[in-house]
């Protein structure tokens, strides 16, 4: 019984299909190949014999040249060093994500202070902050008021993020997204 392939694959294969090593490399008659002691032009069989003296992978670096470019390496090794950098690369990746703050035109002041306290939580881990102020019924009729609420909490932000642009007053809502600062966003 034949076994059926993984319809999702092996997502590290992907990455190593367009490499042609040792006898996937055709077409060719003169390649360069590139070792520890230099490089030097060589017929492919020259080139794929020495690869199997050194017990080492003839690797296609560059083929789209008049002489293509191939290297002796491990090729096992090298995908697991690569694979080991594309991961390292993974971790240190930092992606913003926006964090909203709902608030009101009625808050506490105590209520204030906490989600300020959250606000800037999120801007230290790098986030952007997204202040939504939502007005219910007949709070419309004092839409200053809730104004009033996100300038002042964006000025007390001033020191650890900038807005994007003004607070928006839109329908029955005021919004203001703030970036931390020193982002590039």
């Amino acid at each position: 019984m034949q076994k059926r392939p993984n319809p999702r694959g092996n997502p590290n294969q992907d990455k190593f299909a367009h490499i042609r090593i040792n006898e996937q490399i055709t077409n060719v008659d003169k390649i360069r190949l590139v070792s520890d002691e230099g490089s030097d032009i060589v017929t492919l069989e020259e080139a794929l014999r020495r690869a199997k003296e050194a017990n080492l992978d003839l690797v296609e670096v560059s083929g789209d040249q008049d002489v293509h470019v191939c290297k002796l390496i491990d090729f096992g090794k090298y995908k697991f060093e690569l694979l080991k950098k594309t991961k390292e690369a993974k971790k240190k990746q930092h992606i913003v994500t926006v964090k909203e703050i709902k608030i009101r035109p009625r808050i506490d002041n105590h209520d204030f202070e906490i989600k300020k306290r959250h606000a800037l939580e999120f801007l230290a881990k790098g986030d952007k902050v997204k202040v939504t102020l939502r007005f219910r019924g007949r709070e419309m009729v004092h839409s200053e008021i809730g104004m009033n609420i996100v300038n002042r909490f964006v000025e007390d932000l001033k020191e650890h993020a900038s807005p994007e642009k003004m607070p928006v007053h839109d329908g029955k809502t005021i919004v203001v997204v703030m970036n931390p600062i020193g982002s590039k966003s």
